[in-house]
């Protein structure tokens, strides 16, 4: 939270967080903050304010994530079932899925395997004093 921040601004600074979190819209975050609209508005133009919520957001998403990535398994079962289900329709649906995600799959690997080799040679650049 903001350096400045004493404790009652504290709480009132998470209190709109959380609102912000909750709420559709900045109007209704600040209403359930118990602070105005204006003062909601000033402080996301804070930059420790502003952090303060991006990490808070991140957070909320990573949660997200994480529980999508406990269903992954089950979701790749319902798919294999849908494979060999007797409705053409929805073996071709199954089948289209999980093509795109392997091969979304393979493209993020391949991405990620090009990233490593360009920081592996960052790295080695760093290392050497720029000289090849």
């Amino acid at each position: 939270m903001t350096a400045r921040a004493g404790g009652k601004r504290l709480r009132r600074e998470e209190a709109a967080i959380a609102a912000l979190l909750a709420e559709p819209t900045v109007e209704a975050a600040a209403k359930r903050a118990g602070i105005s609209e204006s003062t909601l508005l000033r402080w996301l133009q804070d930059a420790a304010f502003s952090a303060e919520y991006r990490a808070a957001r991140r957070a909320v998403v990573e949660g997200a994530i994480g529980r999508l990535q406990q269903t992954a398994t089950q979701a790749v079962d319902a798919l294999a079932r849908n494979l060999r289900c007797g409705i053409p329709a929805v073996e071709v649906g199954a089948a289209k899925a999980v093509l795109d995600q392997a091969i979304r799959g393979l493209e993020l690997l391949d991405l990620a395997e090009r990233v490593a080799a360009l920081e592996q040679a960052a790295d080695a650049a760093t290392a050497t004093g720029g000289r090849r």
